[in-house]
């Protein structure tokens, strides 16, 4: 199955995307690509909306887990939202979940990055 990837939001300090689809080892390095592509200089925020997600596998968590790295050596963070309970189950198994910033749904995910957008314009 192909990968579906949306940018629902960016700003200078901030990257949120939309999966849809598988996220396995042929998937995986166009989420790879255009997370390179999208995340600039600045970016500490990167939010992932995961709720189309229907598979991921070890090269789709290596991908997240790269993300995830580059966040915490600027001091910031990668969140996910509305995974399904066998995508989270795989979280929960490598024990990448502490790590990573989890919303209910993808309200609460768009009033945290709004947040963050109104302190960059302070």
């Amino acid at each position: 199955m192909p990968l579906t990837i949306t940018e629902q939001y960016t700003s200078d300090e901030a990257l949120s995307l939309e999966l849809q689809g598988s996220l396995d080892s042929d998937t995986a390095p166009q989420l790879d690509e255009r997370l390179s592509d999208a995340i600039g200089p600045t970016t500490r925020v990167v939010a992932f909306n995961m709720a189309g997600v229907s598979f991921i596998s070890s090269a789709g968590l290596r991908v997240i887990f790269k993300t995830l790295k580059l966040m915490k050596a600027r001091k910031g963070q990668v969140s996910v939202s509305q995974m399904s309970a066998g995508v989270r189950k795989v979280f929960e198994i490598v024990k990448l979940m502490p790590d990573l910033t989890v919303f209910a749904n993808q309200t609460e995910m768009d009033e945290y990055l709004a947040a963050i957008q109104r302190r960059e314009e302070l």
